[in-house]
């Protein structure tokens, strides 16, 4: 039965029923889609195909019984986003994660585990604790206090699927992905066209979610974020760049850490206050100067902002590419997994190649 394949499909793609069937050129009725994903009625080979094409999917895709479903989803948002545009995300996140495994499958890859921090999950019964729960996940990673390079990349490694898709009122969500017959996964959905700066801070501020169990009472967004703070931007390292105790730090000297550590002026402002090395009213007066400068609003433009592409996750198209030169699978099937033409497949294997 394809109905949840179809549905999934259908709403990754932002279609309502009546808007599928004119896709398909009133060849069958939005009803008769409907007792499709419910599984009331078998589409006949002649709709499956039109189907399949409307959705820019295969025939395949939608005949698999391999099928995915997301627990414990965590938006980041803003206020308003409504419960059609969360449900569409998570058909997107599934829809792509089918992609993204079965690439894995046709490589015949052990789709990597999430290497869950040996200290995990960490007690967190006050926000300070956040402080030990991220130096904790470093050294059990082996990270060391250097700033991390890449962010996405570190996180793909340590088995967390990093997503990155065009959003509109939601900056990604987190989630566990369970799996027929198979362990649950995690996925982290970022912003695609986000400031890599921001990108880096909320793909760290998903990953304190999945390591710290905040007591009751414990706000686990501030939690979360100042895990994020200690991750990227570790105590002793900043101390050591700028001093424990400051009356004042300049915009210039910002913008030089901005660069160290990539992560915003913002984010670093903040996190001098949560270590005591400026005060609430020093960090209240710097929080002034961004917001008369406009970086505190969209599109956030810092300066020295790191382009949107410098935190991309890159695994799942390296293994597009591997699975198209090993004859697994043919251009055409290579373009349909990335989401783009045969023409743009073509364009940027030349990038790759040169």
């Amino acid at each position: 039965m394809i109905g949840n394949k179809l549905k999934v499909a259908r709403s990754a793609s932002g279609l309502s029923l009546r808007a599928l069937a004119d896709a398909m050129d009133g060849l069958v009725s939005a009803q008769a889609i409907g007792k499709y994903e419910r599984n009331e009625d078998m589409p006949s080979s002649r709709v499956l195909i039109a189907l399949a094409k409307a959705l820019n999917v295969s025939e395949e895709y939608l005949l698999s019984e391999d099928e995915l479903s997301l627990e414990g989803v965590d938006f980041r948002k803003k206020v308003g986003t409504s419960s059609r545009e969360e449900a569409a995300l998570e058909a997107r996140a599934i829809h792509m994660l089918e992609r993204y495994l079965a690439v894995e499958d046709m490589l015949h890859m052990r789709s990597v585990e999430w290497e869950q921090p040996r200290s995990a999950p960490h007690p967190v019964a006050e926000i300070r604790d956040a402080e030990d729960a991220a130096r904790s996940v470093r050294e059990d990673w082996g990270l060391g206090n250097d700033p991390i390079p890449q962010l996405a990349e570190l996180l793909e490694e340590r088995g967390i699927k990093v997503l990155s898709l065009d959003l509109d009122n939601v900056d990604g969500l987190a989630a566990k992905v369970r799996r027929k017959e198979r362990d649950a996964a995690r996925v982290i959905v970022v912003k695609r066209s986000t400031w890599s700066e921001r990108k880096r801070f909320n793909l760290a501020h998903e990953l304190g979610h999945m390591v710290i169990a905040p007591s009751e009472g414990v706000d686990e967004e501030k939690a979360a974020h100042r895990f994020a703070g200690a991750f990227l931007m570790p105590a002793d390292v900043l101390r050591a760049e700028i001093g424990a105790h400051r009356s004042s730090i300049s915009i210039g000297e910002l913008v030089a850490l901005k660069k160290r550590f990539g992560v915003s002026i913002q984010a670093l402002a903040y996190r001098c206050k949560d270590l005591g090395i400026i005060s609430q009213p020093a960090c209240a007066r710097l929080f002034k100067i961004f917001a008369e400068r406009g970086w505190r609003a969209a599109p956030y433009e810092e300066p020295e902002s790191m382009a949107p592409e410098a935190e991309e996750p890159r695994r799942f198209e390296r293994l597009c590419y591997r699975a198209l030169a090993e004859g697994v699978i043919g251009e055409a099937r290579a373009a349909e997994l990335l989401g783009i033409s045969v023409r743009e497949l073509d364009k940027r294997l030349d990038q790759v190649a040169a």
